[in-house]
This record gives C-alpha cells, structure tokens and sequence, in this order.
C-alpha cells in the first residue's frame, strides 16, 4: 500500500487569510489572557514589518500601528481540518484526521484513476492552492513513515521499504515523532538521528523507555500497522465566514460569497454529490438574519456556476441592515449525475450549456419567468401547450409534423412565394367552448428555404395564414 500525507503548517493562518479579500496586508493570530495579548502567528507580510509570534500585542503595536487581527481558534483548526478531510474523500475512501494539522489517505488503489503520482501530486497542489491552503505532501508505505517525513521533507515520494529506511534513518530525534520527553533523554545520550536510534538493542530500549517508543519505531519501518478511524464526510455543509466591517453593498459580498461557493463546490466533489437547493443567511447586527433561498431544477456542483446562481439572487435582494457575516447552508445533496456530453464537442467556448443557462435566467430573472413546455390534450395548435415548472422533457409525437415556434397571432401569407409541400390536414375542434375552428392545415417552403406551417379556413377564401416556423 502507499500513504500520502499532507501537512498544513499554518492552518489557523490560511483559514483566516483566505476569508480576507486582501490577504496580503500584515495578518496577526491574537491568543492569551484579555489582560495580556500575545501574536500567536503572523503572516509574511507582518512577519517583514517585524512583528514576531510570542509577541505581545503592545509591543507589536509600537512597532506597526496598524495591523489585522484575528482571534487564534483551535475548534475552528479542527472544523477546516473536517473540511479538507471532506476535500479528500474524492480521491480515496480511507481519509485519516489521526494526527492534527495533517490528513493521511491511501492512494494504491486510486492511481488507476487518477493517473500515476507526479500527476496526481500535481492535481492535489492544484487544488489545495486555489482553496488557499499552504501545504507539504508526502508519500510512503505506511502513513506513520509518511506523517513523520513531512516533518522535513515536501515532495518526498518512497516506493518500498528499502527507501523507506534509507529516507528515515537521517532524521532528526526532535523531528520523528517521538515523545518529546524520550526525544529530549536520547538526545542527552548523545544521540542526534533515527538510524542511532534504531541501531540500539530492542532489549535496552525497552527497559530504560516506555513502550510506546518501540511502538512508534515499528509503526515507522512497517511492523506494526497503525490504528486509524477514517473519515465519513456528513450530509450537511455549513460554513460561516465573519466580516471585519459592516457591509451594505453586494459588489464587498462577493468575495466571501465567491469563497462560500468554491468551498460547497470542494465539498460536494468529495461526496460524490451535488446540491438542488442551498441557504445564504446575512446576518446583522441589529436585525434578524436574511435568509437567501437558492433552488435549482437539477443537482450542480460546479463553482463557477453555483456562483453565478447564487450572485443573482443576492443582487435581487436589498440589504437594508449592515452585513457582519455570511453564511451557506446545503442539506440538500443528492447524487450528481455528469451531464453526457460529445467526444468532439463543436459548441463555440462562450456558450453555455442549456442546463447553465436555464438557471443563470431562473436566478437573474426570477423563477416564475423561466419555465418549460408540455403538451395538452387538445387539438387546437394555439391550445395545444402550456406551461410546466418541471424538469422533464416534453415527450415527442408520434407520426406528428408539428412546428417548434408558433407566432402569437397567425400572419397572411403572399400565396405568390410560397410552395404547399403536405397537405392538408384537418382540425376540427373546439366546439364545446365557443372557440371552434375548421382548418386545413399543409407544410409549406418559402422562396428562401424556409419551412413553415400555414392554414385555410374551411368554407372561407381568405388566404394562407402562417401560424408557425419549423426548426
């Protein structure tokens, strides 16, 4: 078997840079007591101001006046922990979340679909950079051999055992993973790598540590398989982003809404699912939440389109209460079935799919101004329709030449430039209601090509009335 594990360093600080629309600008995690405030970490830009974790929050600010804060949240760590162990479930059914900061999978048997390992690293740096996550990914045989080599290598990738020892043996103590009280006894016994460590009689080890020291030293070669309860992604997501200042405007929600989508989107690729309806609650500071319902007519789970859908009905509301923070709630996950598509697609790049466009016009122009058509049991062509809200196609006719666009009002035709290629058929209904007629239907061709489909009153010389075009 072979083991991935990827190592997020700096988790609580890509958790809340990402949700910044300027995650450039000096960052700083606060933790402590309220009466002394203290950097628990920085980001790269506070980092080149000077500012240091450990410090406090007075002396950092007489050094930069101005800075980002944020509150350092271990719950929220193990919530985005939960997140990207949910990002990985597409890639393989054995997800771990055994150790913090870090997510351990098994890809041997996920190498056959997703391609061999450099393209497969290649997909999930991909990925895990356009999420906004800072990461170093290792694989190995066992996942304690690939959790300890993330401790110093990024990109490692050991095929065998054999590599394994070699990759091993130069470890630091104090980068093994070991308890830090046996790392801190073998490094005053004048010890400084694994391979010392792993030279020493077992019997020796044994009687002067605890047990868990030659645990850990057979979980790192192999000899003892790790213990590891596995992820079950759940089957609701909802996920919070707090704003730093009151928002009134739709152009400031963008970027968290842009955020909240992207995150769905991860989410239901590793679900294997897609969203039919979903929830965007503003909340307020002063006023109840405004709840924002999105519905789609088939289940999506594409960012960019979730984005677009979910943009347009935020713009159809008026926000009247300033705006502290943005939520997304999806329960509703069925199965996403791919839509068929062409092996030689010849669609022009700037068109849409019929599925995208239809809920791009639901979500800009509302739902009662999109719908679709089915047939009804009546013989009038102008009766013959009606309006339908589901999904399904409108079955086809048998035997039945019909038109695809009727006009509203019938047009005289110059009968001079027309040619009658079928014909004629006729209808004959209607007189239960007051509106009855006595056609003669035919299938005409115009001078240009054009097909069409025209009657005759029965009884009358009025002419060749158009009713509707074919296709």
């Amino acid at each position: 078997m072979r083991w991935v594990c990827i190592v997020f360093p700096q988790l609580a600080l890509d958790a809340v840079q990402r949700m910044h629309p300027t995650p450039h600008e000096p960052l700083a995690l606060l933790a402590g007591t309220p009466q002394r405030r203290v950097l628990q970490t920085v980001n790269a830009a506070a980092h080149a101001l000077g500012l240091r974790s450990g410090q406090s929050l007075t002396a950092a600010h007489a050094l930069v006046k101005t800075f980002a804060c944020a509150e350092y949240d271990p719950v929220e760590i193990e919530r985005w922990q939960q997140f990207l162990a949910a990002w990985a479930y597409q890639f393989s059914s054995q997800v771990s979340v055994f150790y913090p900061r870090a997510l351990l999978f098994e890809i041997e048997s996920s190498l056959g679909l997703f391609g061999p390992w450099p393209r497969f690293e290649a997909r999930l740096r991909k990925e895990l950079s356009e999420l906004g996550f800072r990461h170093r990914i290792v694989a190995a045989p066992n996942p304690a051999a690939a959790r300890v080599l993330a401790n110093r290598y990024d990109g490692l990738a050991v095929a065998d055992d054999h590599a394994l020892m070699q990759a091993l043996a130069p470890l630091p103590i104090d980068r093994a993973g070991l308890d830090p009280q046996a790392a801190i006894a073998l490094s005053r016994m004048g010890l400084r790598s694994l391979a010392q460590v792993q030279a020493l009689p077992r019997h020796t080890l044994a009687r002067r540590f605890d047990a868990a020291l030659l645990k850990h030293l057979d979980a790192l070669s192999g000899q003892r398989p790790l213990a590891l309860g596995f992820y079950q992604p759940p089957d609701r997501f909802d996920v919070r982003i707090e704003l730093n200042y009151d928002v009134q405007s739709h152009q400031a929600l963008l970027f968290p809404l842009r955020r909240l989508t992207g995150d769905l989107s991860a989410f239901l690729c590793g679900r294997d699912s897609g969203v039919q309806r979903f929830a965007l609650h503003l909340e307020h500071a002063q006023a109840p939440d405004s709840v924002i319902p999105v519905g789609l007519l088939s289940a999506e789970r594409e960012a960019p389109m979730l984005f677009e859908l979910a943009r347009g009905r935020l713009e159809q509301v008026q926000v009247t209460s300033p705006v502290r923070g943005v939520r997304l709630v999806a329960q509703d996950l069925p199965v996403f079935v791919p839509q068929r598509q062409d092996l030689f697609d010849d669609r022009p790049q700037q068109t849409l799919p019929w599925a995208q466009l239809r809920e791009r016009l639901r979500a800009r122009l509302g739902d009662e101004a999109v719908h679709g058509l089915r047939f009804h049991a009546d013989h009038r062509p102008e009766c013959a329709w009606q309006a339908a809200t589901d999904k399904n196609p409108c079955p086809t006719l048998n035997n039945v030449q019909r038109p695809g666009w009727l006009l509203a009002e019938p047009t005289l035709l110059a009968e001079a430039g027309v040619q009658i290629l079928k014909g004629p058929e006729r209808i004959e209904s209607g007189w239960w209601d007051g509106a009855d007629i006595r056609r003669d239907y035919y299938l005409i061709q115009t001078r240009a090509g054009q097909q069409g489909w025209a009657y005759r009153t029965v009884g009358q010389c009025d002419g060749l009335w158009l009713q509707g075009w074919f296709a």
